[in-house]
C-alpha cells in the first residue's frame, strides 16, 4: 500500500535552495532514516509532508486512508496540564472511550455506566489503557499528576515521546510515525527500549536521526539529502556510507575530465573575436556548462593535519575524595580519580544521576560538599554545554570566529586560516558570511561546537556534544577527537560516538557510586551484563553451622555436595575446555574491532563478538551450576 507519493518537490529560503525536483515513495511498513548535513532541509522536508510548510513546486500526495503523526523537536503543551491531562488530549474514539469510563467512575448514572463500558469493549480501550501505562513505565514517568509546567526538558520530551507512541496504537487506521531526532535527551537504557520498540512494531517510519546503532537496529532504508538531491540507499548505514564513496569517487573522475576540458576551452575562449558565429556561440553555452562542473567541489578536506595543541605539564588533574549531594540525593560519595595526559574518558549514566554536576565541579562552576580538587597549571578547559551558543544577532560567523584568532596553529610551522577551519567543519562560502541568526539550531550547535575546538584547549569537556548534530559533523568531530592529543571528558548517550572515542569509562550506577572500567562503551556494558547474569546464577549460601556434637548421617548427607553423574562430569570436562578457546576467540574479535574502519566489517564482527561473548557466558553459568551440585 502506497502512503505517500512526491513528485519534483522543490524549496527554497531566499536564494538559498534546500532542494530541487526532488521525487519519492513511502510505502506501508518502510522504515526510513533521512541523512544530511544541518541546513540541507530535513526537518522542512518533514513540515512539507504534515502540511506545516509550503513547497515552491512539485506535488505531495498523502493516502486518504493513513494518519500523518510528527514527533517534532519543538513540543507545544498546556504547562497548567498534569501529565495525565496531557496524554488525554489525544484526539481519537479510544481515547475518548478511556475519558468517558473515567468519568463513569464518579458517576450515579447507571445507563452512562453501561454505555461507557460498552465503548471501552468496542473500541478496545482496555488493551490501549494497558499499553499506555507500560509505555509510560518504561520511559520513567511514575508521577501522572505532575503538572506539565514543572517538568524538566528531558521529561517533557519523554512524555510527548509515550504520548505519540499511543497515539499510534490508539487508531486503527494505518499511520505513518514521523519523528525528529527521537533520542536526544533520552538515556541509554531508554534509548534501547524505544529502538526495540519502534523495531518490533509493525509501523511506518520516517526518521531523523543522529544515533547510528539506533538508525541501523530500526531502518533498512537510508535517504541522503546533499547538493539539493536526494539519494536513495538500501540497507544499512555501512551501505550507505559505501554508495556515497562510489558515487563521489565518479564525480571526482567526472570533474578531472572536466578539468582538462576547461584548460583547452578557456584557451580558446581567451582567442575568440568579438563577432561570434552561432556555431561558436553553443561553443561559448557548453564551456559555461564545463566550467560548472570543473569548479564542484566534492572533495572534503581531511583532518590529517598536525595539531599544535598547547603544552600539558606534568599534573593534569586530580579529584580527592570528593562528595556532593542534593537534600537526600547523594550524586558523589568519596570519589578519587587522577586524570592522565590524552586519555579520553566518558561518562554514562541516567539522567539525573551527576554527570552534569561532576563537570560543573571539576570546572569550578559548583562546589563539592567534601573534598579537594587540582588542576594542572597549564591546563587549559574547553567546555562544550547543553546551554548554547551567545553571540550578536547580526553577527556574521566568519566575524565570530576571528574574534578569537586569525589562524589556527599547526605543529609544522604552518597555520589554518578562519575561513579554513570554518570549512573543515562544513560551512561554506556563503554560509560563513551569513548571521548567526540565519542559521538552523544544528548549524548554531555546530558553530558553537567549532568555536571551542577552535580556541586550541588541551582539555576538552563535553556534555552531551552529539545532540542535534548531523551525521557528516559528527564524523568531523570524531576524526578531530581521535588525533587530539590531549585530555578529554565525555558525557553522552550516544553509544557509537563513545565506542569510536572513549578508552576509559566512569559509570554513574546510583547513590554516588561511580564504577572506574577501563574499555569503551560496548565493552562496559558487555562487562555488566556478564556481572548480572552471574549475580543472577549465583545466590549466597548460608554458613554451614558447626556442630559440636559429631553429626548424624542424616546431615551428612545434607552437607555433603552430590557427585556427578558421568553425562554431568563429561559436560563439565568439555566446558573447562572449550571456556578458554571462548575467551581467545573473544579477545581476538575485539582486537579485530578495535582496528576496524569498515563499518560492514564492523557488523559483521559485532555479530561474531556477540555470539562468542553469549556462548561464554552460557558455558559460564552452566560450569557454576555443576560446581554447585
Amino acid at each position: 500500500m502506497n502512503y505517500v507519493s512526491v513528485e519534483n518537490l522543490t524549496k527554497s529560503y531566499g536564494i538559498k535552495v534546500l532542494f530541487e525536483n526532488i521525487t519519492f515513495h513511502v510505502n506501508e511498513g518502510d522504515k526510513i532514516a533521512i541523512v544530511a548535513k544541518n541546513g540541507s532541509g530535513k526537518s522542512t522536508l518533514l513540515k512539507i509532508l504534515i502540511g506545516k510548510e509550503v513547497a515552491d513546486s512539485g506535488t505531495v500526495i498523502i493516502n486518504k486512508d493513513i494518519q500523518v503523526v510528527l514527533f517534532d523537536q519543538e513540543i507545544n503543551f498546556d504547562p497548567n496540564l498534569t501529565i495525565d491531562e496531557f496524554m488525554m488530549t489525544l484526539d481519537s474514539a479510544p481515547i475518548m472511550a478511556l475519558k468517558n469510563y473515567h468519568k463513569s467512575l464518579h458517576s450515579a448514572d447507571s445507563d452512562f455506566i453501561e454505555k461507557a463500558l460498552a465503548e471501552m469493549e468496542t473500541q478496545k480501550a482496555w488493551d490501549l489503557e494497558n499499553e499506555m501505562k507500560q509505555i509510560l513505565s518504561q520511559l520513567k514517568i511514575t508521577d501522572l499528576e505532575a503538572k506539565m509546567g514543572t517538568l524538566s526538558g528531558g521529561q517533557i520530551k519523554r512524555v510527548a515521546l509515550a504520548k505519540l507512541l499511543t497515539e499510534t496504537r490508539a487508531e486503527h487506521r494505518h499511520t505513518l510515525l514521523i519523528m525528529d531526532e527521537p533520542t536526544n535527551h533520552l538515556d541509554v537504557e531508554m534509548v534501547e527500549w524505544l529502538e526495540n520498540y519502534l523495531n518490533k512494531a509493525k509501523i511506518t517510519l520516517l526518521l531523523v536521526t543522529h544515533d547510528r546503532y539506533f538508525l541501523d537496529s530500526v531502518c533498512d532504508i537510508i535517504w541522503e539529502m546533499e547538493d539539493k538531491n536526494l539519494y536513495v540507499h538500501n540497507g544499512s548505514y555501512a551501505t550507505y556510507l559505501e554508495n556515497k564513496m562510489i558515487r563521489e569517487d565518479n564525480m571526482n573522475a567526472t570533474i578531472d575530465k572536466a578539468n582538462n576540458l576547461y584548460r583547452k576551452e578557456l584557451e580558446w575562449m581567451r582567442r575568440q573575436p568579438k563577432a561570434r558565429t552561432t556555431k561558436s556561440k553553443s561553443r561559448i553555452d557548453s564551456f559555461y556548462e564545463t566550467e560548472k562542473v570543473a569548479k564542484t567541489d566534492t572533495r572534503k578536506q581531511g583532518l590529517e593535519l598536525d595539531f599544535e595543541m598547547k603544552r600539558l605539564g606534568q599534573k593534569i588533574l586530580e579529584l580527592h575524595h570528593i562528595d556532593k549531594s542534593f537534600g537526600n540525593k547523594v550524586l558523589l560519595k568519596d570519589f578519587s580519580y587522577q586524570f592522565q595526559r590524552g586519555e579520553k574518558v566518558g561518562i554514562i549514566g541516567k539522567n539525573g544521576a551527576g554527570k552534569s554536576t561532576l563537570l560543573n565541579i571539576i570546572q569550578g562552576f559548583e562546589k563539592a560538599d567534601r573534598g579537594e580538587i587540582e588542576t594542572g597549571e597549564t591546563i587549559s578547559f574547553g567546555y562544550f554545554s547543553q546551554k548554547g551558543l551567545a553571540y550578536k544577532e547580526d553577527e556574521r560567523v566568519i566575524d565570530f570566529i576571528k574574534d578569537v584568532a586569525e589562524y589556527y596553529p599547526l605543529a609544522n610551522g604552518k597555520s589554518l586560516s578562519a575561513s579554513q577551519f570554518l570549512r573543515l567543519f562544513l560551512f561554506d562560502d556563503q554560509s560563513q558570511y551569513s548571521p548567526i541568526s540565519k542559521l538552523s539550531g544544528g548549524e548554531k550547535r555546530r558553530l558553537h561546537l567549532m568555536y571551542i575546538l577552535y580556541q586550541n584547549p588541551n582539555f576538552l569537556i563535553f556534555d552531551e556534544p552529539t545532540n542535534d548534530l548531523d551525521l557528516p559533523t559528527l564524523t568531523v568531530l570524531e576524526n578531530f577527537l581521535q588525533q587530539f592529543q590531549g585530555s578529554l571528558i565525555i558525557v553522552s548517550h550516544d553509544r557509537y560516538f563513545m565506542d569510536r572515542i572513549v578508552d576509559h569509562i566512569l559509570a554513574f550506577e546510583g547513590e554516588g557510586k561511580i564504577k572506574d572500567f577501563v574499555g569503551n562503551f560496548s565493552e562496559y556494558r558487555e562487562a555488566k551484563s556478564k556481572e548480572e547474569a552471574l549475580g543472577k546464577s549465583t545466590t549466597p549460601k548460608p554458613e554451614p553451622v558447626k556442630e559440636m556434637a559429631a553429626p548424624s548421617n542424616n546431615s551428612q548427607n545434607l552437607t555433603k555436595k552430590r557427585k556427578l553423574s558421568f553425562k554431568e562430569q563429561r559436560e563439565l570436562e568439555l566446558i573447562e575446555k572449550e571456556m578458554p578457546e571462548l575467551e581467545k576467540q573473544r579477545d581476538k574479535i575485539l582486537e579485530q574491532l578495535n582496528n576496524e574502519t569498515d563499518y560492514e566489517k564492523i557488523a559483521k564482527l559485532s555479530a561474531e563478538l556477540e555470539s562468542a561473548s553469549e556462548k561464554l557466558e552460557n558455558h559460564e553459568i552452566r560450569w557454576l551450576e555443576l560446581q554447585e551440585d
